[in-house]
């Protein structure tokens, strides 16, 4: 949309200049196309915010390359890891009413032992699993409770690191999708129906982690990039609707067939509406979401090291001279991220439906230059 009324504009000989100028968005569709012609990129899908207003949209390259269709900004792509902020917000909606706190044994949460069988004594929190603190692990897979429930897996144990709850960090998928079984039992309602009713429909956001519910003709295709055929392989996995495990359904147990870790469904520009909530401190559109203190608290790193919090990390390593708060996302090929600074009141969101999977300084290379290319034309000073 913008890029026509920028072609308009400049054939009138004026500037457009009630979002950004002609030149910054020159600068920055330049710089990215520059980034997709010396990296291997299926697309790229790109949202800026600045004052805590969202300025500036774009995508480039293909939603489906075996139509050619293009990439859109309509278009909605599984965010991956950025999903965790959505069920970390939920929970403190839960805290906030009192239905359970930070501290509660994640045993009663979840309806069965969960205590790390070296340390039995050593209560296992909920802080502890939004935190990654919580020393498990994902050895035994995520998809299914069954796997660190005693009573099904028989090697449950595995799942527990040899080093005491609380004291280090590893990154688990299990532990929020054990979260999002929690936000059920205590709400009542479905993990996807919570979300939906409690977070994204207050910001008037389009999105959801049920792919039956959603307009599939939406979906960008993601694609996962094969350096040794220097092809781009398909990942129609990625959504999968998964009816039939829905169709039998077990409240409070089977929530994992919604991904509560990775299953989030949005455009970059409807995330990037929901990032100025958390930028604002828990507020945006005129609606609180969650309180200041509950912010402050996703926002604060529990492990100095790795600056995560409740889903929620703080870094300095991805755009030089700035500390960002956000959160990155990597699955079946798709990259994100979605980064901002709340005292500046700026931020960023890139996804990419398919890239070359190289880092650098622990960030996917293309969505790091990305990034930093979008803050270069439209942020600095």
């Amino acid at each position: 949309m913008y890029s026509r009324i920028r072609t308009f504009f400049a054939s009138c000989g004026l500037l457009f200049l009630s979002f950004y100028s002609v030149a910054q968005a020159d600068q920055a569709e330049l710089g990215i196309k520059a980034i997709m012609d010396q990296s291997k990129v299926m697309g790229l899908s790109v949202a800026v915010v600045k004052n805590n207003k969202v300025i500036y949209t774009h995508s480039f390259g293909y939603k489906n390359y075996e139509t050619k269709e293009p990439l859109t900004d309509n278009c909605l792509f599984r965010i991956a890891s950025i999903s965790k902020s959505f069920s970390a917000t939920s929970v403190m909606q839960l805290v906030q009413q009192k239905k359970l706190s930070l501290q509660t044994d994640l045993s009663e949460l979840v309806g069965f032992q969960i205590r790390n069988p070296k340390y039995p004594n050593t209560v296992i929190t909920l802080e502890m699993a939004l935190s990654h603190l919580s020393s498990i692990n994902d050895s035994q897979g995520y998809f299914t409770l069954d796997a660190i429930n005693p009573a099904k897996n028989p090697n449950w144990a595995s799942c527990y690191n040899a080093y005491e709850p609380g004291t280090k960090y590893q990154y688990c998928n299990l532990n929020f999708n054990m979260v999002g079984t929690i936000i059920e039992k205590l709400s009542g309602e479905r993990f996807d129906q919570y979300v939906k009713h409690h977070v994204l429909d207050p910001l008037n956001l389009y999105g959801g982690y049920c792919v039956d519910s959603l307009d599939k003709t939406r979906f960008a295709s993601i694609y996962e990039y094969n350096k040794d055929s220097a092809k781009f392989i398909p990942s129609p996995m990625a959504y999968a609707p998964r009816s039939a495990e829905i169709a039998n359904y077990t409240m409070g147990y089977t929530t994992p067939i919604f991904s509560p870790t990775g299953g989030m469904k949005i455009s970059a520009t409807d995330l990037a509406n929901y990032m100025i909530m958390h930028s604002r401190q828990g507020k945006a559109n005129g609606v609180r979401i969650i309180s200041k203190k509950s912010a402050a608290a996703m926002q604060t790193a529990r492990s100095a090291e790795e600056g995560y919090g409740l889903a929620i990390m703080t870094t300095d390593k991805l755009i030089p001279g700035k500390t960002l708060k956000g959160h990155t996302g990597s699955a079946y090929g798709l990259y994100s991220a979605m980064f901002f600074q709340p005292k500046e009141k700026f931020g960023i969101v890139v996804i990419s439906n398919g890239c070359d999977p190289s880092y650098t300084n622990g960030f996917n290379s293309v969505i790091r230059n990305t990034v930093n290319c979008l803050y270069n034309a439209f942020l600095a000073k």
